[in-house]
């Protein structure tokens, strides 16, 4: 039997923040469930997850990464919603990332293509 990832929850500190922060950057809508649960849909963020405002930021953590086919457009719109960048933009192999936090104290990641 094989298992898939198809939820993840992450620590939400202020809510509304967070939620501001995430359609900003991404367009992500939410659904609450009460004062401390916000969750979003798999149809705009590629996978079901959530929000838990009753939680706090652990670091280190697990270390979750979207894709973005415009890299520094989005590390943009990261700065403007009020993301803290925690590693510049950087080259790897098969790509470039970079590091934010959210409102929420999440250390998250950004990767696109490779410049051509």
């Amino acid at each position: 039997m094989s298992a898939t990832l198809n939820y993840i929850e992450l620590p939400g500190g202020d809510l509304a923040k967070t939620k501001a922060f995430y359609e900003a950057v991404f367009g992500w809508v939410f659904t609450d469930y009460g004062p401390n649960y916000t969750a979003f849909a798999k149809a705009e963020a590629g996978m079901d997850g959530g929000f838990d405002s009753t939680v706090s930021a652990q670091t280190p953590g697990a270390l979750v990464i979207f894709y973005a086919e415009a890299l520094e457009a989005t590390l943009a719109k990261v700065q403007k919603a009020g993301g803290e960048i925690v590693l510049e933009i950087f080259d790897f192999p098969g790509g470039r990332r970079f590091h934010f936090k959210d409102p929420a104290g999440n250390e998250l990641a950004v990767w696109g293509d490779a410049q051509e």
